[in-house]
């Protein structure tokens, strides 16, 4: 992700976001939009924006049907779909209807194939429609499957040119985004919040927090709750070779455990052209493990000390085995692959990227499945905000300047 242009951070301002992912830039631009004028700062710790999350993931547009139906996934990611392709078409940004199919295989996944077709339809999910095998070969001719649920309105898209053109905007605004600063702390007193950073100290009158897989430790800085934590799952995939390409036309899916937040192995195309394949689960052992062997021992320890990790691992230790073993081989991780796409063999794949999957995890090992906010009185907290954070975020930003609006004195 190539750099923006960066400033140096001022002493004192109005605004200050700590993020400078697709969250943090559509959380600031809309604050702006609000309150033009504001004297803004977004500090970013890395040397350029979106190097995290939205750098790492699939560039899939969901379209909703995944998230339990009032829930503020179901409402923000359908939202954002709509003003994510409106923000694309006005910046030129390719956004491209690919579609997806939901395959299940055997007829034990018929009624939790159904219930995706039920939450769809409630969360408005556009020209949704169920397929039998026949009609699942005419759309992805060399899937194989007992019957699947269609989105054509899925899409893909470079989270990173949104970033960019989010940035942009942010500039011309007046905003300053300061790269290669990355926030230690967080201390708030009765008219200030003292934002420590790697280039000194800047006093804002409010923060607002998209921290990603750091949210947590940031949040407890400012005297919010430890409860929930950052848990890292690093997401490893593999990409087609240029010339099996055409084994998918779309985007393929399983259909998921409904009691975890990830959507298992699939294959994605990407608007580059790629095809990709995965993404694995694996808990790792530092916030940015994009190679599997890195290992930050802070990451680790806190991770181990936190009560919900061991309380997770109890309850999911089967899955967890299978996901090392995708890790440790590749021919069983596209053994899986190929149980939606027979036609695809190990000599199709070459490697690909990786990402990480900010988990948050709650004391008692639960997964948290929605988008999760906490405040103070100066600063607010994204906690959550996995997939479809990416998709989601022009809505979240909504969201979370609604919050802001209703908790800062902005006055004071």
């Amino acid at each position: 992700m190539r750099a923006v242009e960066r400033g140096c951070p001022p002493e004192v301002c109005d605004l200050a976001v700590i993020g400078a992912g697709i969250l943090g830039l559509a959380v600031a631009r809309e604050l702006l939009r609000r309150r033009p004028g504001t004297s803004l700062t977004v500090f970013e710790r890395e040397p350029a924006i979106a190097m995290h999350q939205t750098g790492h993931n699939s560039g899939v547009v969901h379209a909703g049907i995944y998230y339990l139906p009032g829930s503020l996934k179901a409402e923000l990611c359908v939202r954002g779909a709509r003003a994510l392709a409106a923000f694309c078409e006005e910046h030129g940004i390719r956004l491209e209807r690919c579609g997806k199919v939901i395959v299940a295989l055997e007829k034990p996944e018929l009624p939790a194939l159904a219930e995706l077709e039920r939450r769809g339809r409630e969360n408005g999910v556009p020209e949704l429609r169920r397929l039998n095998a026949e009609e699942l070969r005419h759309v992805e001719p060399h899937v194989a499957g007992l019957a699947a649920l269609h989105s054509p309105e899925t899409a893909i898209v470079d989270y990173p040119a949104v970033a960019a053109a989010l940035a942009g905007e942010l500039t011309s605004a007046g905003a300053t985004i300061v790269c290669g600063c990355g926030v230690s702390a967080l201390t708030e007193s009765a008219g200030e919040v003292v934002v420590a950073h790697d280039l000194g100290v800047t006093r804002a009158s409010r923060v607002i927090a998209c921290a990603g897989a750091w949210s947590d430790r940031l949040a407890r800085t400012s005297g919010a709750p430890a409860d929930p934590r950052i848990v890292p799952f690093r997401g490893g995939y593999l990409r087609l070779r240029p010339e099996r390409r055409d084994l998918v036309r779309g985007l393929v899916y399983p259909v998921p455990n409904p009691e975890l937040p990830f959507l298992g192995i699939h294959l994605t195309r990407h608007v580059s052209g790629d095809v990709l394949v995965g993404p694995s689960a694996l808990l790792v052992a530092a916030r940015d493990a994009y190679r599997v062997t890195k290992v930050r021992p802070r990451d680790l320890v806190e991770t181990l000390a936190w009560p919900g990790t061991a309380r997770l691992v109890r309850r999911w230790w089967r899955t967890g085995l299978d996901e090392l073993r995708f890790a440790a081989s590749r021919r069983a991780f596209i053994e899986e692959a190929a149980r939606y796409v027979p036609s695809l063999s190990h000599r199709d794949v070459l490697p690909g990227p990786a990402g990480i999957r900010a988990q948050a995890v709650s004391r008692d090992g639960k997964l948290l499945d929605d988008f999760a906010f906490t405040e103070t009185r100066r600063t607010l907290h994204v906690r959550n905000a996995p997939s479809p954070g990416a998709t989601s975020a022009l809505a979240i930003a909504e969201h979370v300047a609604d919050r802001a609006a209703s908790i800062f004195r902005w006055g004071e």
